[in-house]
């Protein structure tokens, strides 16, 4: 009896074949892929491993104009830099011959599914499918394993097909539409500019353009805020709040100056917090954004990480539910291994009870430890996971409670009031060192006390546009509007950063991703729809649900794009040239001396990007860009260049590498500190790529670092 099974990752391989046989043997293909192999009772098991996936779509015939005949194909011959898969795709082939079962052991979830339902059907033969059985686990311990080896499911199909209709849906939309925008651009102007479309990407750019639009023509409104700072360190607020009137502004204030303030009343009030709900992928991505500051993509790899290692659940999961079925108990003990866990653990109540949301995943649970303490983790995947299992122990915590403190006050009949909070009861909070403790100080006054009225300000303000999203808050707009998948939309972002057309933390669009939607929505306004992604992805679920056929979904999407493509053939000249200007003027980046524009530019050459003016061969200025560079939007101070970003850790400098280095040649090196290494000076010098610090030790001693890294150092040496 000889048993195979296909894992998704090489760590997924290495976790099961160990949680099914301490005398499971490690063995390498071509010297490169690892396998296991278990022999026991008479009975081989072969545990294989893919890298992700291991196929992906390609038109039959390249030379058709419209790719809608698509066939599967391994992802070596597609792509030049997955040559790698070759040998895990020779691997599943060599060792699944003559096998009697079949075992699809890859993640539970859509994506998974097709992962190994592709590497049975193509790597082990269109028979392995047939008799193939499931594993479905949510987190990779020895407990979860054995469960799932024991109690084997049918492969779902209506999930396999979900899944290739997915993939081809992106292929039609992404792919066909992607073509025909370039395509316009090469005949409008005979250039080649890569651009890209896709089914769900388009309208999340839209949504971001739109956001862009109102920022652009929003116009400020002056306002002012009449506030009282009164003995005792308090700042009392008028009522109105923001006032528009400025006659009215200046009334208040003349009629305030010189008055006390009369407490008119003071009122205490206090309010419960309930716990926090447990993680599900969006609620993990949004919250390690806003503690740390990591894009919604990172914490998407960390957390995937974190499951591969047997340390965290599976992330991918909309669910804020955490059943029974876990035993928590058992996984608090674990976690109490940890002395620091530990302290928070004990003092929990019991009975064991989560503070549940309200989504639920058929598939898996929301994310939580699996109670095995990692060995070793780098400071950015420690950071997540602490994240993960505080988040889990203070969801079984008690209530917190928050006293809060308004205080009425009449200042010439004027009315004015302050707030205080702080908190009485720590409850959950004690748990969950992520949040803010408000620790207010309540002053002794009373209804009827006068309080002495130190200054009447008038402060003039403007109202703001409204604010940019960043990853986190596109993330959860994203989700609101049913745009996308849990597992799909960091990726989104992450590929409208990659095709430049936003940029920043707070998301700018630039002005070609805005030309991208105008074009779409003057001439094929379908593609930039959220209404036809949204019953495409309920078309998807539909499938799943066997509400509906694939091929009925794959239909119902060709027409979709025939429709985009003859809008946009109707309008090609026009559609390109506006693309192509639009993509000319997100290149520039400042002016030439010459009074030409600087932009940047691509040497095929040096396979390497640089500045150069518009006006070459005339003017023939260049500046080279470090590897990995960007441009930022703040000037040089000194000559009025642009600034750029580069390195690990990131610097600043001008993009004029001789900037300033005339005028400080012939001044002494500034000693910015102590040598951490031979208790030399550290000096603070200018190198090609802008200010950095080096030791007066030079050549003896080569310590370097940069300016912000000198800070910590200081710091440590305190």
């Amino acid at each position: 009896m000889h048993e195979v099974i296909v894992c998704e990752k090489p760590k997924s391989s290495e976790k099961i074949a160990m949680a099914l046989s301490s005398n499971a043997k490690k063995k390498k293909y071509n010297k490169k892929v690892a396998y296991w192999e278990i022999e026991e009772d008479g009975k081989k098991i072969t545990i294989l491993s893919a890298v992700g996936h291991l196929y992906s779509l390609t038109p039959k015939n390249p030379k058709e104009k419209v790719f809608f005949d698509l066939n599967w194909a391994p992802l070596y011959e597609l792509d030049k830099n997955k040559k790698y898969v070759k040998d895990y795709v020779y691997a599943i082939k060599k060792f699944s011959k003559n096998a009697d079962k079949f075992i699809h052991a890859c993640d539970y979830d859509i994506e998974g599914t097709l992962i190994g339902y592709n590497a049975l059907k193509y790597a082990c033969g269109p028979n392995s499918t047939d008799n193939a059985t499931r594993m479905k686990f949510s987190t990779l311990t020895k407990k979860d394993i054995l469960k799932a080896y024991d109690n084997m499911i049918d492969v779902d199909i209506h999930q396999v097909d979900s899944g290739i209709a997915r993939h081809i849906l992106d292929y039609f939309f992404g792919v066909n539409i992607s073509r025909a925008l370039m395509q316009s651009v090469k005949k409008a102007k005979s250039r080649f500019l890569k651009l890209s479309a896709g089914r769900v990407q388009t309208p999340s750019l839209a949504i971001l353009v739109d956001r862009e639009k109102l920022i652009k023509k929003f116009v400020p409104e002056p306002y002012w805020m009449i506030k009282a700072l009164l003995e005792g360190e308090i700042i009392a607020d008028h009522k109105k709040g923001k006032i528009f009137d400025k006659k009215l502004a200046e009334e208040i204030f003349e009629k305030c100056k010189g008055e006390d303030a009369l407490v008119s009343n003071v009122k205490v009030t206090e309010t419960t917090r309930k716990p926090p709900i447990p993680f599900n992928l969006g609620g993990l991505q949004s919250e390690s954004y806003g503690v740390f500051g990591f894009s919604p993509k990172k914490t998407q790899i960390i957390a995937q990480n974190l499951y591969t290692e047997g340390y965290a659940s599976y992330p991918r999961t909309s669910s804020q539910k955490l059943p029974e079925s876990l035993e928590f108990k058992k996984i608090f003990k674990e976690l109490s291994k940890s002395a620091t866990f530990k302290e928070h653990i004990d003092t929990l109540p019991k009975p064991l009870k989560p503070n549940e949301g309200k989504k639920e995943d058929a598939a898996h649970p929301a994310i939580h430890p699996t109670g095995t303490i990692p060995k070793k983790l780098d400071k950015d995947e420690l950071k997540v996971y602490e994240l993960i299992v505080y988040r889990f122990i203070s969801v079984f915590s008690e209530n917190s409670k928050m006293e809060s403190m308004k205080t009425e006050l009449k200042i010439a009949n004027e009315d004015f009031s302050f707030r205080r909070k702080r908190v009485s009861y720590m409850g959950w909070l004690k748990h969950y060192p992520f949040r803010k403790i408000e620790d207010d100080e309540f002053p002794k006054i009373k209804k009827g006390d006068i309080l002495k009225c130190n200054e009447i300000i008038s402060e003039e303000k403007e109202t703001k546009p409204p604010a940019r999203y960043n990853e986190a808050s596109l993330i959860k707009e994203l989700e609101k509007r049913e745009l996308g998948t849990k597992a799909t939309r960091a990726d989104i972002i992450a590929k409208l950063y990659d095709r430049k057309y936003i940029s920043g933390k707070k998301i700018e669009v630039n002005q070609l991703g805005e030309n991208i939607i105008d074009n779409l929505r003057q001439h094929c306004k379908n593609l930039t729809s959220e209404e036809l992604t949204r019953q495409f992805e309920k078309d998807l679920e539909s499938i799943m649900a066997d509400k509906i056929t694939k091929e009925k979904v794959i239909e119902g999407a060709k027409k979709e794009v025939l429709t985009i493509l003859g809008d946009i053939e109707k309008n090609e000249s026009k559609i390109g040239e506006k693309l192509y200007d639009a993509y000319q003027e997100s290149r520039i980046i400042g002016k030439c001396a010459c009074g030409g524009d600087l932009i940047t530019r691509y040497s095929p050459r040096n396979k390497s990007h640089f500045v150069g003016c518009s006006s070459y061969p005339d003017c023939n200025v260049s500046y080279s860009l470090p590897k990995g560079a960007t441009i930022l939007k703040k000037t040089c101070e000194k000559c009025g260049l642009a600034m750029i970003s580069f390195g690990k850790p990131r610097q600043h400098a001008c993009l004029d590498p001789k900037c300033g280095k005339q005028n400080n040649a012939s001044a002494a090196p500034e000693i910015v500190g102590i040598c951490p290494e031979c208790d030399n000076d550290l000096l603070k010098r200018s190198g090609r790529y802008g200010d950095f610090v080096g030791c007066s030790g030079f050549p003896k001693c080569k310590f370097t670092c940069s300016l912000d890294e000198l800070e910590n150092i200081s710091n440590k040496k305190k």
